[in-house]
């Protein structure tokens, strides 16, 4: 068995229009994704399983710290994105991870053209990002949303912990 471990599939911009290259010429679907990931939880790891169910190959564009913190504020990445993007890769339905710097990614839509391009069902094809929308009809990609399994969410881990963590801090 020839077994590919996580940091082999975390790509560099040029590697990864590679890698999409050459699964075009073997007339593979290609999947695309994109998120934080900021803490890997069974929500995250059914919605990339259920997407990679999508086509031949799933690449998941991770935002960098930077990226991150413009997002989710100051106090956000948790973990640090080359942790995320090893824990991502390390799953076995993810076949490629590309950490970009932008809060939007139509640029890397253009240039990755995806074959299907995958939300969470908390977006419709009218909120997505109008440049990313833009982008995603521009490449000719089919749009799929995918529910969200309940009750598992970064927000709702964060906020679970705090609760655990503050008391103990508290009766120090």
């Amino acid at each position: 068995m020839n077994i590919i471990f996580p940091d082999q599939k975390i790509l560099s911009a040029n590697e990864a229009i590679l890698w999409r290259d050459t699964l075009q010429k073997l007339q593979k679907k290609v999947v695309f994704t994109n998120g934080c990931f900021d803490i890997l939880h069974r929500g995250h790891v059914d919605y990339l399983f259920r997407a990679r169910a999508k086509g031949d190959a799933l690449i998941v564009l991770m935002n960098s710290d930077q990226s991150v913190k413009k997002l989710k504020g100051e106090t956000r990445p948790i973990n640090p994105e080359n942790n995320r993007a090893f824990v991502l890769a390390g799953l076995g339905c993810v076949d490629a991870v590309l950490i970009f710097n932008e809060t939007q990614c139509h640029n890397w839509i253009e240039q990755l053209h995806p074959d299907v391009y995958v939300k969470g069902a908390d977006y419709t094809v009218e909120t997505l990002d109008a440049h990313e929308r833009e982008a995603i009809f521009k490449v000719g990609a089919r749009i799929e949303f995918i529910t969200f399994t309940p009750d598992c969410s970064t927000t709702q881990t964060i906020l679970k912990a705090a609760r655990i963590i503050e008391p103990k801090i508290s009766q120090k």
